[in-house]
């Protein structure tokens, strides 16, 4: 794909200001500390700066990707050319006073943020959200969860910025989520998740914090800690990628400094300054492997993005 045009480049500077960088490494935007440079960089704090970073980008037909938290993405050691847009809008409101309290948040703020200000409030419902990686808009994209606990099982309505339509809500169902997966995951429509309104309900702010203490001690037992992507693959049905992984002898297997952790074998590490090539060189032997020996192809959880 080629770069963006010194006409377009220079009318975006224009633009965006200081908002915008050039030619930046995305290692240090993604959790596994993985990634070649973007071409332009663009940083967005609130909603109405997406709305207006996409619909530029649209009209100028430069092609861009969101980050947010940067987990569950592995970016080329090309990078990416055109834009990324650096999702930094974080704006909270709970309403806690209504027999079925409600929170909206922009999509920039971590899944984390929410469910302990939940908390404080006395609004249970999201204690499963406690401590999982990168932010709400990448959660609503890939139906994230654990512990039992889903956004599919919280979200009531999306707000997006559609390229044709301009600014929509969408009910949950709209969504279309399945397993680790969304409408927009599989058929990529153009618009940009902008926030999201979730269902809570009251409880001992006590008993809550209580249980997402206890997900978070299970999370730091059964997960390794380092620069990783969150889990690499999709449970397949009826059994765990990570035992699976494991059965087929994988924990502790290198390909330069990307390695399958020796405490769960669904994470990959970046041990030192791993390239994005040698990751996914590991994902295609893991993947080999356990085809190999039990007959199952695993699918990628994480997505691959960028010049390959």
């Amino acid at each position: 794909m080629a770069r963006v045009s010194p006409a377009r480049l220079a009318e975006l500077r224009t633009c965006f200001g200081d908002r915008m960088q050039e030619n930046v490494p995305l290692s240090g935007y993604t959790a596994a500390r993985i990634g070649g440079p973007a071409d332009l960089l663009i940083f967005a704090r609130k909603a109405d700066e997406l709305v207006q970073a996409a619909h530029k980008l649209w009209q100028m037909e430069v092609p861009f990707i969101l980050l947010g938290g940067g987990s569950n993405v592995l970016v080329s050691d090309r990078g990416v050319r055109g834009a990324v847009i650096i999702n930094h809008a974080r704006l909270v409101k709970f309403d806690s006073q209504s027999a079925r309290p409600t929170v909206r948040a922009e999509s920039g703020v971590t899944p984390n943020d929410i469910a302990q200000r939940a908390a404080r409030l006395g609004l249970a419902g999201f204690e499963w959200a406690a401590s999982i990686p990168g932010s709400l808009g990448g959660a609503l994209y890939g139906n994230a969860g654990a512990f039992g606990g889903d956004i599919a099982g919280n979200l009531l309505t999306v707000e997006v910025y559609h390229r044709q339509h301009g600014r929509q809500t969408w009910p949950v169902e709209k969504m279309e989520y399945s397993y680790r997966s969304s409408l927009l995951k599989r058929d990529h429509p153009p618009v940009v998740l902008l926030s999201a309104e979730l269902a809570l309900k009251h409880a001992d702010p006590q008993a809550i914090q209580a249980k997402m203490e206890q997900f978070s001690a299970r999370r730091r037992t059964n997960q390794p800690p380092g620069a990783s992507m969150g889990s690499m693959f999709k449970n397949p049905p009826d059994d765990k990628a990570g035992r699976l992984l494991e059965a087929a002898g994988l924990k502790g297997k290198s390909i330069g400094n990307a390695t399958i952790s020796t405490q769960h074998a669904n994470f990959f590490i970046n041990t030192g300054q791993a390239k994005a090539a040698d990751m996914r060189a590991l994902i295609a032997l893991a993947q080999q492997a356990v085809l190999e020996q039990f007959g199952i192809k695993l699918e990628l959880e994480v997505e691959c993005i960028g010049e390959w």
